[in-house]
């Protein structure tokens, strides 16, 4: 079964028309990272229901100021990038 988030997100997707397949680079102490959006879609779906919660809220909010959603995204390929250790 859909979750209700999943269905929310995927139809802010595609009506947005953003490209998930592009990629972006991140650079996290030294180490370059380069992921599609489609990456960070798929670790928002396996976020918890308040983590999920809080990125709906947020991805609104950018939404309704006509901001960059896709910035945001970005934001969050910083949080799951890796480093070199």
């Amino acid at each position: 079964m859909e979750n209700s988030f999943k269905k929310w997100l995927d139809t802010f997707i595609n009506e947005k028309t953003l490209p998930m397949e592009k990629t972006f680079e991140v650079t996290k102490k030294g180490t370059l990272n380069i992921m599609s959006y489609k990456t960070i879609y798929d670790y928002i779906l396996i976020t918890n229901k308040q983590e999920q919660q809080q990125i709906k809220n947020t991805i609104i909010k950018i939404d309704f100021l006509n901001g960059d959603v896709l910035h945001f995204f970005r934001h969050l390929g910083n949080a799951i990038a890796k480093e070199n250790i």
